[in-house]
């Protein structure tokens, strides 16, 4: 069923540039705003149409950005506004819109609306979630997501703030109208700049309990995730801000189909397209990030199977990725990134590229880089990895073994720079890089790769070109296929009298010949090996293989 988001953005692909480590203009070892201008060509050729960028505003980079202080100005790090629109300007001319990250769940404590809190002003106070109490006794038992109470004492009021992330992000009390209004004028500023899109940050989380409470099953997250007010929420940030109709996707933590449905089907008017990460917990032991587990690819299926099917039923829309700037590599994550290194890479981007929604490419991931390798926690910058190599040690793990588990789940592992040439800085700057390089680089660049029709790269841009050509791939429905391995996805989609099914295998050996008759008369689109291997009509499937093969119905 076709919805006017769909045919808006179901041949469209967006591409994440984490700032700091896309490319460095001025040599201080830190990506920067000109530094995206200086790449656009690159980022032209590989055919996105949208550029989402993290966050640039003025910050006290706790966080590396995400906590804000300033909505509506450019942080010196990064560069100017008028560095911002000559981007904007340059990346038009190109056909590729700019997409900012709202950070609207919390604000930096350097932030002058919390500032003016902590000096007295009640006002203020009233834009943030303060809690009456004292030193001793926690408003909630509720756990912060990077480790540690999700309150601080704030002695100088004799009141707890909440946090749900960092100590430093205080989370902001949309239930007070001054706070919405103050961030629809933030929307506006931006619009008014040239900017195509917006991408929200933990979006969901942003409608708190009318009571709070202790958590006895959990962290908390279950009073505040997919809160009681949060699509009214929605719904007036979009209605007041003349952003219905534009690329806008919500990063939904710990959410549910129904109500992504809710967030992303035209008719309500909220966002043009969700972001979900469980199938991105598949690896988590017991549900926990730092115990480490191999990838449960029948788990993942099904998650995919409910996903793609449940939100194309209720009209909703998906944005479809493998990794951020918060997550692991997923060439390292799931598949072999030594001897199937490039099978690997090809495999997953032809799993998520050909399924219903719109695709986002996290930057590098099109070149097929892999996790850090880091072997010593002075090598890390995340606070969050920071934090937890702390907590793993308290809980008795050694640090070889704590080190091991960040080495496999770190946010650092999608932060190092972006491999450009072989060189010592890996093209990305002429001084020292902000964050360690891969040693891989010296064979996985740009360099080499957009000059080779055989590359990841290149395969990339085949996906993409696909996803422009072919109708099938934009509109078309999805249905997923029970196969017997457990180490096999397969799907197929179809629009009139086409069909095209998709075949993606997780391992070296998916167990022989796969029980789907395939049979004659399909046009093989695209796969990772020149040819396809069948026999008696069956398709077999080699080390980590992607196939697409297109039928007349």
């Amino acid at each position: 069923m076709e919805s006017s988001q769909e045919s808006r953005l179901g041949d469209k692909v967006v591409y994440q540039i984490y700032l700091r480590s896309f490319n460095d203009s001025n040599g201080d070892g830190v990506g920067d705003i000109r530094g995206i201008t200086q790449r656009l060509d690159y980022l032209a050729d590989l055919g996105v149409d949208y550029l989402w960028i993290t966050p640039f505003f003025v910050s006290p980079q706790n966080d590396n950005g995400y906590d804000v202080a300033d909505y509506q100005a450019i942080d010196p790090l990064f560069g100017t506004m008028g560095d911002l629109e000559e981007l904007i300007s340059e990346a038009g001319k190109r056909g590729i819109g700019i997409m900012l990250d709202m950070v609207f769940n919390h604000t930096s404590t350097s932030h002058e609306w919390f500032r003016r809190a902590l000096a007295g002003d009640e006002a203020y106070q009233d834009y943030y979630i303060f809690r009456e109490g004292d030193a001793g006794h926690l408003p909630t038992n509720w756990a912060s997501k990077f480790g540690g109470p999700a309150w601080e004492w704030v002695p100088s009021l004799g009141k707890w703030y909440l946090h749900l992330f960092d100590v430093s992000q205080a989370d902001l009390n949309w239930e007070n109208p001054k706070v919405r209004e103050e961030l629809e004028d933030v929307i506006r500023f931006w619009k008014g700049k040239g900017v195509k899109g917006f991408r929200f940050d933990v979006v969901n989380l942003i409608s708190k309990p009318a009571a709070f409470e202790d958590d006895d099953e959990g962290d908390g997250r279950r009073f505040y995730t997919d809160g009681r007010h949060v699509h009214e929420f929605l719904k007036e940030l979009v209605a007041k801000t003349g952003i219905d109709g534009m690329a806008t996707v919500g990063e939904m933590s710990s959410t549910s189909i129904d109500n992504c449905i809710r967030y992303s089907n035209p008719s309500e008017h909220e966002l043009a397209m969700t972001f979900n990460f469980h199938h991105l917990k598949v690896d988590y032991k017991d549900g926990e990030k730092w115990e480490l587990m191999d990838p449960d690819i029948a788990s993942l299926r099904r998650l995919f199977r409910n996903w793609q099917e449940g939100m194309e039923a209720g009209g909703g829309w998906n944005a479809l990725f493998w990794s951020n700037h918060d997550q692991p590599r997923p060439v390292s994550r799931f598949g072999d990134d030594t001897r199937y290194w490039r099978q690997t890479a090809e495999m997953l981007a032809t799993c998520i590229h050909l399924m219903r929604g719109t695709p986002y490419i996290y930057q590098g991931e099109e070149l097929g880089m892999t996790n850090a390798g880091f072997s010593s926690i002075d090598e890390y910058r995340d606070v969050e990895s920071k934090n937890y190599y702390r907590i793993l040690l308290d809980q008795g793990k050694t640090p070889e073994e704590a080190l091991e588990t960040l080495a496999a789940r770190s946010r650092d592992n999608s932060r190092t720079p972006v491999q450009w040439a072989p060189d010592d800085k890996a093209g990305f700057t002429t001084g020292t890089p902000w964050i360690g390089i891969p040693d891989n680089h010296v064979t996985i660049n740009a360099e080499a790769e957009v000059a080779d029709p055989d590359s990841v790269w290149s395969y990339y841009r085949r996906l993409v070109g696909l996803r422009k050509s072919m109708p099938l791939i934009a509109e078309g429905d999805i249905r997923f296929l029970d196969v017997a391995s457990d180490k096999v996805i397969a799907y197929e989609r179809t629009l009139g009298d086409e069909r095209l099914l998709v075949l993606a295998s997780f391992c070296e050996d998916a167990g022989g010949p796969l029980p789907i008759p395939v049979g004659e008369g399909f046009e093989r689109v695209i796969g990772n090996y020149p040819d396809v291997l069948m026999g008696e009509g069956r398709v077999t499937l080699r080390p980590y293989e992607a196939l697409a093969l297109r039928f007349a119905v």
